[in-house]
């Protein structure tokens, strides 16, 4: 399709003279933090703005833009007749090369092709090309990325460089000042909280200080999505215009980003009275009779509109266009931009040649970018093996792939302390609560998981209602603090869900995804949690949701399910080895004492005394009664005093239920026979947590229903107690885990780089010293000069030779070769700066980099004070450890953590940090009889100086004998 011409024609500009953005991609490239994709798409952007000048897709083709190659017509096999039309009409040029294209070896328009040579005097070309471009008159572009590519980054960068060029180039059309973010009608709930990251992107990977900070002062972001207050009326009273209505009385309105629901600005939301028929009333009040915040959004100027999903928009596109098409005669509008993963029509566009011929497109024709699915996995996705599940019943395939998920994942822990997910899509929830769910809390519990780790997520319906918590559990699940594992979803998250560690799908049967989201909701696992690493993912399907997979992949991603399998078991990418010197530099393991605390259930009773608890919780059922409810009484006129609620409710109590319902969540220990044999107790206990109104029995909310519960299922268990243990373990904790230590996929955080890592091991074989290595790189480095001199062309004498700082300090650093900073080049600067410290070299210390998980033993245990006892908070990774030896032995140790500010304020690093760096160096201090252990925290926010001061004062303070 023309995503193919423009990628061409793009390419030969920026190698061309004419490419006035060379400085700003090799700055976008060299800051290394967005991904290939999005580069890509931003050559392509600023391409059709700058070299297209922003005209209309059908502009640009008209007038030869696009032509690939021009046809040699004297030995072409056409008539005459055609030939003279196709060198007099660019129009017609243009649209016969582009028919022409091969496409996966066959012609992109065969038809037309034909068309063109035997009737060429038949064709409006114009208005053919305008017809393929839906016969808008401004620029409209479609970048399609798949599913974690970043899309709302690239949204983010599209808005900043719009800006940056406007504020250079004030009189510049091309360039937008403001920012309509519009979002397809029912998915608000779940992409505008990702569209919200647009405020959190770091303008510095994409534009240079102090350009980059400048414009993200002056972005305000707003979010449209208040319920509106006032219907028919020509003032702005609902909130939502009163929002814009304000802003557009701004003069020169700069920075301005809204997010709306696209139905706001699609919809005539408001009826016109025959009173207001019978007044004469201009266009532009007609307009804003029908829709307030549509018509003042219209007069926003110099705006951009950016249409996240714009696929689901395709049903309403006539309309939008419409809206838009209004938009534009206002002269307000500067380029719409659309968003996609899948760029297809659900049914072919048809587009007349003649009376009776038509051309048809299944792909959005303004598809300027399309970066495939498949690219994606053999880039950066997580690579997914797709399992078909022939011959089994739906409880069957999510019984296997819960199976296989827990033996992948359940021992896995993401960098960022997240635990992998499965997502379990059903069509009913109905089928969720009832099937589903007590099958899935089985299989959990035999991998020892809890149904405290299984989350249901739905709208609920009149039978089945979920707590509130539910949501905001569902919204947590991509943060540490999630331990959910399991989430059962009905009809929500099959798209615009941004959950990172989301790692395995089951679709189990037909209807659990709709038909034409099945490609999407597969994807959902394949967002990537750590950058620069090969993840894994698994995908369980019946057999027709991977037929229906296949079909989707095949049309719309030209791949299919086997194609994907094959990157799963041999994926793709250039890696660096990577070597050991643990031996050369001799470096010992790391003596410490880590806290160790091991927990011991004892029984205290012989027998459960159900009885007798069961007694004891009825004659006390009163301290579980919630505060009271205390309601204001009031007639048609005034107040008539207040009223104490005792009984308030409205789910449907049933005993036999109610008994069901504690074996379920007892995972059956209890079984209904079991609670039956004391249903004289547990009948009372019912009578007394319910109330009869109008002859139907009700829950009374006044009581803690949950706690009852769990009461009554302890009442059938004899008592336990914990009894925890403490004890201090002496550990040699090794700082290279040789048989972790595999090759690294290249990038260009590695450090030290191929060269630097070649001539370290080359000096570590000859053990020569670096002094005389610098010798003699001095001296070939002199008699080339000579040489040259003797020659007369001394000028062209390069740079004097010297080994690099990393050479240099081979011996200080280095445990093995090259260290990964893929997480973090503020890591890797440290280093660097460590390295060139004065104070370091004159104390004769090393550092060496232990944040790379799993090559390190170094790990240290945590713990937080529950009352008198410990409580484990989880695993430490420190990022340096800089050493002091004495006789060979590591005598002294600094432990450095260096965090990005983005991650400095999370509750379980703090909680860490504020154990290492008290209760870990006491203990350990106290244990050595000296102070072997000390602890530094630097924030990369804080600035390379201030760092470095600390670190010195600190290396000065430590290792100060």
């Amino acid at each position: 399709m023309i995503q193919n011409i423009i990628h061409h024609k793009k390419n030969e500009w920026l190698a061309s003279k004419d490419c006035t953005i060379h400085s700003l991609i090799e700055y976008i490239r060299e800051k290394g933090e967005l991904r290939n994709t999005q580069i890509d798409a931003i050559e392509t952007y600023l391409f059709l703005k700058t070299a297209g000048e922003n005209k209309p897709l059908w502009q640009l083709f008209s007038e030869g833009f696009f032509i690939h190659q021009t046809p040699d017509l004297s030995k072409a096999n056409i008539n005459q007749q055609a030939r003279n039309i196709l060198e007099k009409n660019v129009s017609a040029m243009a649209l016969y090369d582009y028919s022409r294209q091969n496409i996966n070896g066959k012609t992109l328009l065969p038809e037309l092709e034909k068309l063109i040579i035997s009737q060429p005097d038949k064709l409006d070309y114009e208005a053919i090309i305008k017809s393929i471009f839906y016969k808008v008159n401004y620029p409209d572009y479609l970048f399609s990325l798949p599913m974690g590519a970043g899309k709302t980054f690239l949204m983010a960068a599209f808005i900043y460089l719009d800006l940056y060029f406007a504020q250079n180039e004030t009189e510049n059309k091309s360039f937008a000042h403001n920012f309509l973010v519009l979002v397809p009608s029912g998915l608000k709930s779940s992409i505008i909280p990702s569209l919200k990251t647009i405020e959190n992107f770091d303008p510095t990977w994409l534009l240079p200080e102090p350009a980059a900070s400048n414009i993200k002062k002056i972005l305000r972001f707003e979010v449209l999505d208040q319920p509106k207050t006032g219907k028919k009326s020509n003032k702005a009273r609902n909130p939502n215009a009163k929002k814009v209505n304000d802003y557009i009385k701004e003069q020169d309105l700069t920075g301005l980003i809204l997010v709306v629901n696209a139905e706001k600005v699609i919809l005539n939301r408001l009826e016109l009275t025959e009173q207001y028929k019978l007044i004469e009333r201009t266009e532009d009040e007609e307009d804003r009779f029908a829709n307030e915040l549509r018509n003042l959004v219209g007069k926003i100027p110099n705006l951009e509109i950016l249409i996240d999903e714009v696929h689901h928009a395709a049903t309403d596109d006539v309309k939008l266009r419409q809206v838009v098409n209004k938009w534009n005669n206002k002269g307000n509008i500067t380029t719409v931009l659309g968003f996609s993963g899948t760029p297809y029509l659900s049914k072919a566009d048809k587009i007349p040649l003649t009376e009776n011929i038509n051309i048809k497109f299944s792909q959005i024709t303004n598809t300027i970018y399309y970066y495939p699915l498949i690219s994606g996995i053999k880039s950066f996705l997580k690579k997914p093996t797709v399992r078909m599940a022939e011959n089994l019943n739906p409880l069957e395939i999510i019984e296997k792939g819960l199976t296989e998920f827990y033996e992948l994942y359940k021992n896995k822990i993401y960098y960022n302390d997240c635990i992998p997910k499965i997502a379990i899509y059903c069509g009913k929830i109905e089928r969720l609560e009832t099937e589903i769910y007590p099958f899935v809390a089985q299989i959990a519990k035999k991998f020892g998981d809890s149904e405290i780790n299984i989350l249901k997520y739905h709208k609920g319906n009149k039978d089945f209602k979920l707590p509130k918590e539910n949501e905001l559990e569902y919204n947590s699940l991509d943060l540490p603090i999630s331990k959910k594992r399991i989430i059962l979803l009905v009809q929500v998250g099959k798209e615009g869900w941004d959950c990172r560690s989301l790692t395995s799908i089951i679709l189990a049967q037909k209807g659990d995804s709709p038909k034409n989201m099945v490609l999407q909701t597969s994807c959902r696992c394949l967002r990537q949690v750590e950058k620069d690493k090969d993840e894994t993912a698994l995908v369980w399907l019946n057999e027709y949701n991977a037929k229906t997979l296949n079909a989707q992949l095949k049309e719309e991603q030209h791949t299919s399910i086997e194609e994907i399998n094959r990157l799963a078991k041999d994926p793709k990418g250039e890696t660096a080895e990577r070597h050991p010197r643990i031996e050369y530099l001799n470096l010992p393991a790391v003596e410490l004492y880590q806290l160790k605390i091991d927990y011991h259930t004892l029984i205290v009773e012989k027998k459960a005394n159900t009885e007798q608890k069961l007694n004891l919780l009825t004659k006390n059922i009163d301290e579980y009664m919630t505060s009271a409810i205390v309601r204001t009484k009031k007639d048609f006129k005034e107040d008539k005093g207040t009223e104490v609620l005792t009984e308030t409710g409205y789910e449907i109590a049933n005993y036999n239920l109610w008994l069901a319902n504690i074996a379920k969540q007892s995972f059956n220990y209890i079984t209904i026979t079991e609670l039956k044999s004391f249903e004289m107790h547990l009948k009372k206990l019912f009578q007394e947590i319910t109330y009869t109104p109008n002859g139907q029995t009700i829950f009374n909310e006044r009581y803690d229903l949950d706690t009852i519960h769990s009461k009554i299922r302890l009442a059938f268990n004899p008592k336990r107690s914990l009894e925890i243990k403490e004890e201090t373990v002496k550990e040699n904790a090794e700082l290279l885990l040789i048989d972790q230590l595999k090759p690294a996929k290249k990038n260009n955080k590695l450090y030290p780089n191929e060269e630097e890592t070649i001539q370290i091991l080359k000096y570590d074989k000859t053990g020569k010293p670096l002094d005389e290595a610098e010798k003699v790189l001095q001296k070939e480095y002199e008699k080339m000069k000579k040489k040259l001199e003797e020659q007369g062309i001394a000028n062209m004498l390069p740079p004097a030779p010297s080994l690099s700082l990393a050479v240099k300090s081979k011996d200080r650093t280095f445990h093995y070769l090259p260290y990964n900073f893929w997480q973090s080049r503020f890591e890797r600067d440290m280093l660097k700066e460590v390295l060139n410290l004065k104070d370091f070299k004159e104390r004769n210390l090393e550092i060496y980099y232990n944040g790379e998980r799993g090559l390190t033993g170094f790990v240290i245990n945590c713990f937080a004070k529950n009352g008198k006892n410990w409580k484990p908070i989880g695993h430490y990774t420190p990022d340096f450890l800089i050493v002091k030896r004495k006789d060979d032995e590591l005598r002294k140790i600094l432990i450095i953590e260096t965090k990005g500010s983005g991650f400095a304020d999370q509750k379980a690093f703090l909680l860490r940090k504020q154990y290492v760096s008290s209760d870990f160096l006491k203990l350990n201090n106290d244990k050595f009889g000296y102070k072997r252990f000390d602890f530094l925290y630097l924030q990369d926010s804080d600035g390379v100086t201030p760092n470095l001061t600390k670190l010195k004062e600190k290396i000065m303070n430590f290792f100060n004998d």
